[in-house]
């Protein structure tokens, strides 16, 4: 019994690790507002939060929509404060409606203090009237929903 007591003390305690929720699905899509309607960018793919309240993992794809110029971008803000910008983690084809890019961001996130919720800021860009260059953001906000 003591030898039991002593391998239990001396064994190394293992952290407990978080479980993530079920995966919400993002879809978002940014139209030119001006001149003829353009899809500058689409953004889909998913996010889930981990029942820990810490961190939050993502696997997006960044459509860049043909009548768009630059290549648009997208951010991530936590708990409505500064976030990051994802890294590219590799491309794909660009399927029907998108120019020749598709970015692909997939990784994981741990935020230092409770995490509430993000907010995904797409931004995509066009000439319109001839060389005057304007640029549209749309977000959506997922809440963490184990807080």
């Amino acid at each position: 019994m003591v030898i039991a007591a002593l391998a239990a003390i001396l064994m190394p305690v293992t952290p407990a690790h978080a479980a993530y929720g079920p995966d919400q699905t993002v879809s978002l899509t940014v139209n030119s507002n001006s001149g003829p309607t353009l899809m500058l960018a689409q953004l889909t793919g998913t996010v889930a939060f981990d029942d820990g309240n810490r961190k939050f993992k993502y696997s997006l794809r960044l459509c860049w929509g043909s009548g768009a110029y630059p290549r648009p971008n997208f951010s991530v803000s936590i708990n409505g404060s500064t976030g990051f910008w994802p890294t590219e983690t590799g491309t794909a084809p660009a399927p029907s409606g998108c120019q020749l890019y598709l970015g692909l961001y997939d990784g994981e996130y741990t935020h230092p203090t409770t995490l509430a919720n993000i907010t995904l800021n797409v931004t995509g860009g066009w000439f319109y009237p001839g060389n005057n260059y304007n640029s549209r953001t749309k977000t959506v906000t997922y809440d963490n929903p184990y807080n």
